[in-house]
């Protein structure tokens, strides 16, 4: 009977004490939550939160938001915890917290930024406006791009991308000479642009101001001299100043970059008849003809072959 008594009093102590343990355990641990939104608040479904113990790095927990953006993690020992939030897409964060005994620790929100987003943050107030601008370049909404531009010159004159971008925006609105005086910004700040050489060079040619025009295109050459319609810009411009022996050396740089550039073989054509060279002529306008058969010039091509071969 005695044994009997011993048994069960061994038990209920057994249970009692796995009660006590059990509840002395749900008092000292503690529960982490919160929610983790984008730039616009809207939630992050399945970031990735990493909770590690700042005193060893055994104690970690993982878990994920929900389709909220919500996470809880509960049974965390008290203490200080290093949080980490991970999502693909975005930067990730890392917070101290410290998880209190038998307490409700509330992250509450937590904010995460791309990485455009990031480095916009750290631009200048010019360079937001001119990426603004560039957008609505993009979207070919000109008036508004050009709007953009001028506020970027105005918080900062001295970036020649700003002129430069400017100049393109003008140049789509058909406002010439607003887009030269841009362009021309844009070579003063940065002599060594080849697009800014290249763009003045050709509004002033439109503007029949060949000398001009081919003292940037010889820049533009120079800076890439490997570039078919630098050396066809300039000679045309050659051509245009009676310089046609200087102007057949870059149609031949020309075909010889890009041979199947149909128009410098009629502009050597043309070079080689006023050198009364008829064969170089005659080679040069068939290979024109070949290349663009219903180019507008191909018919005066085909009675000037039809001259030179009588």
């Amino acid at each position: 009977m005695n044994n009997k008594k011993l048994i069960v009093y061994v038990l209920v102590v057994s249970v009692l004490l796995i009660f006590l343990s059990t509840n002395g355990l749900a008092q000292v641990s503690g529960k982490l939550r919160g929610t983790v939104v984008d730039s616009q608040d809207n939630p992050v479904e399945k970031a990735t939160i990493t909770i590690v113990s700042t005193r060893t790095a055994a104690q970690r927990y993982e878990t994920r938001t929900d389709k909220d953006g919500r996470f809880v993690q509960v049974g965390i020992y008290p203490g200080y915890y290093q949080v980490t939030i991970k999502k693909e897409g975005f930067l990730p964060k890392t917070f101290e917290v410290h998880v209190e005994i038998d307490g409700d620790t509330n992250m509450e929100t937590i904010k995460l930024e791309t990485a455009d987003e990031r480095a916009a943050k750290s631009l200048s107030g010019a360079d937001r406006a001119f990426m603004k601008a560039n957008e609505f370049y993009n979207k070919q909404d000109y008036e508004k791009a050009v709007a953009g531009y001028q506020e970027a010159i105005g918080l900062s004159s001295s970036n020649w991308a700003y002129h430069f971008n400017l100049g393109l925006a003008y140049k789509k609105l058909n406002k010439l000479c607003e887009a030269r005086e841009a362009f021309s910004q844009a070579v003063q700040l940065n002599p060594n642009s080849f697009s800014a050489n290249k763009e003045l060079g050709e509004l002033l040619a439109k503007e029949e101001q060949y000398e001009a025009a081919a003292g940037y295109y010889r820049k533009a050459v120079e800076l890439s001299p490997n570039d078919p319609d630098a050396h066809y810009n300039l000679g045309a411009c050659l051509v245009n100043l009676g310089q046609g022996e200087e102007a057949l050396g870059h149609f031949q740089k020309v075909v010889e970059l890009k041979p199947d550039y149909a128009e410098a073989y009629f502009q050597m054509g043309s070079i080689y008849i006023s050198q009364n060279k008829k064969a170089e002529a005659i080679a040069s306008l068939e290979k024109f003809i070949e290349l663009a058969p219903q180019h507008e010039k191909a018919g005066l091509a085909r009675q000037l072959l039809e001259y030179l071969k009588k």
